[in-house]
């Protein structure tokens, strides 16, 4: 399994619901990974999607605690169990955990690469970090790309690999 993120340099994702960069060229950069794939989000990470709708061309996957989710074109589990057994009939490679916070934290260990666009700027006020992987210890990067600027914010693509 794969996760996708977008941190700021302290490793913040979000605040109040939303995602703390706009970055066109990271878009682009998750709409080429997950098109096509399966997507594992939260139920916050989906109302935050626009119109809090699945995302087209894509299994969108919601693990949730909330009993009476459903919304069209979402398969909605509530355990890890459960999520295991939808995964099932998919490629590992194939699925995206696209946040939030506490979705990351419970996949990580089931993931084996990490695709992330770090931008350089500290997030203060965020109120949704991710797992910092270059302090975890099963973690490296080992790709990282060229610095690009867009809106004023410095970036990079860096893909982390869990260590065997």
């Amino acid at each position: 399994m794969n996760i996708i993120v977008n941190v700021s340099k302290n490793w913040a994702i979000g605040k109040n619901g939303g995602l703390l960069f706009h970055i066109s060229a990271d878009m682009r950069f998750f709409k080429k990974h997950t098109t096509g794939n399966v997507i594992v989000m939260g139920r916050k990470t989906l109302d935050s999607l626009p119109g809090g709708r699945a995302l087209p061309d894509r299994t969108n996957i919601v693990l949730t605690r909330s009993a009476g989710l459903t919304r069209e074109n979402v398969a909605v589990c509530h355990s890890l169990d459960e999520l295991n057994d939808m995964l099932a009939g998919f490629d590992s490679k194939s699925v995206y955990v696209i946040g939030g916070e506490s979705l990351y934290r419970e996949l990580l260990p089931l993931c084996d690469t990490a695709y992330v666009t770090k931008v350089d700027k500290e997030i203060h006020d965020a109120d949704a970090f991710m797992v910092d992987l270059d302090e975890h210890p099963d973690w490296a990067a080992a790709e990282e790309s060229e610095l690009f600027s867009d809106n004023g914010l410095d970036y990079r693509f860096v893909t982390y690999r869990k260590k065997s």
